[in-house]
């Protein structure tokens, strides 16, 4: 679902123009007690958003049970301290409190301990927030930058629903379109402890997953699922082994994402960013792969046939690819 671009890095604008949220409080909604405790240190630079589906409603009793249920699914069934965003805004117009503005959301790894993250929920599948959702939405930003929560020059860098690439603090090079990254939240992956990466990586190793495809969204978020159950139970890897994995319904999962090393390519998984399939990626763009950065299949860098064959001489027709 496509989600409107109507964040945008901000310059200082009056915010006396604009009003002040109507937030519904946890204790308004019914939340169990808040027991997360990793503190945001504010402000923040950056506010992410999502859109959570199957969760229909139009006035706020239903609104509060539909976030009821998503605080037990997020606690019981994925083991979270609690929901995942530090506020919800729904259909109805009101901006509901998740774990509010001190603590960490668990939204995207990587931004949660430097990002607001914001979800809308309540409106029907396949249409857009309301415009009361939309307008308590902005309200909520600028309140925030008011308030001291979020920098002036916050950027929204998209990476949910991504149409276009995470803005440079100084855009040096104009931007690409990105693909469309389905973050680890919304594939339901399981929370880990890796190693971080030391960005810029100097290597991309495109690999091939073994076994089946996959070519509709819920089919793949099931074997990316699958996946990072094999490699942490079966491999013993700290999490799934790839950076990014790409399906054949033109989806690109979030693997361990840009700042863990992956597990995928011995002497090579702390400097290269391993993609699974095939993946045209804003990575220079965003400072995570030096410019002059080496292309290579993973079986240049190790004794296995991957990627197959057929993908492997497309690669080779690619930019920067060596042997």
């Amino acid at each position: 679902m496509r989600m409107l671009l109507w964040f945008l890095v901000l310059s200082a604008l009056d915010l006396a123009a604009w009003g002040v949220p109507t937030i519904v409080s946890r204790k308004e909604w019914g939340a169990r007690s808040l027991t997360c405790r990793a503190q945001l240190t504010r402000p923040v630079a950056y506010v992410i958003t999502d859109q959570i589906t199957g969760m229909e409603c139009e006035e706020q009793n239903a609104c509060s049970q539909k976030l009821r249920g998503l605080q037990s699914r997020s606690v019981y069934t994925k083991g979270w301290c609690d929901v995942a965003y530090n506020f919800l805004v729904g259909n109805d117009g009101r901006v509901y409190e998740g774990v509010g503005w001190n603590i960490q959301g668990m939204h995207t790894q990587g931004y949660n301990n430097i990002s607001l993250g914001l979800a809308f929920f309540g409106n029907n599948l396949g249409s857009s927030p309301s415009p009361t959702a939309l307008s308590a939405a902005e309200d909520l930003i600028f309140y925030a930058i008011k308030k001291g929560h979020l920098s002036p020059r916050y950027i929204q860098p998209l990476l949910l629903k991504a149409e276009s690439c995470l803005v440079p603090h100084q855009p040096l090079m104009p931007r690409k379109a990105c693909p469309n990254i389905i973050t680890r939240s919304a594939w339901e992956a399981r929370q880990t402890h890796c190693p971080t990466m030391s960005l810029p990586a100097k290597y991309v190793v495109i690999i091939h997953t073994a076994g089946a495809t996959c070519n509709v969204s819920m089919d793949c978020r099931i074997r990316v699922r699958d996946i990072q159950s094999y490699h942490m139970d079966t491999q013993n890897f700290c999490d799934i082994g790839y950076h990014f994995l790409v399906g054949q319904d033109g989806g690109v999962y979030e693997g361990v994402g840009w700042h863990t090393q992956g597990s995928h390519t011995y002497g090579y998984n702390d400097i290269g960013l391993g993609i699974a399939f095939i993946g045209n990626f804003c990575s220079v763009v965003k400072g995570h792969l030096v410019p002059n950065y080496l292309l290579v299949g993973h079986r240049d860098v190790t004794n296995i046939l991957s990627p197959g064959r057929a993908l492997y001489n497309i690669i080779k027709t690619w930019p920067h690819f060596r042997q």
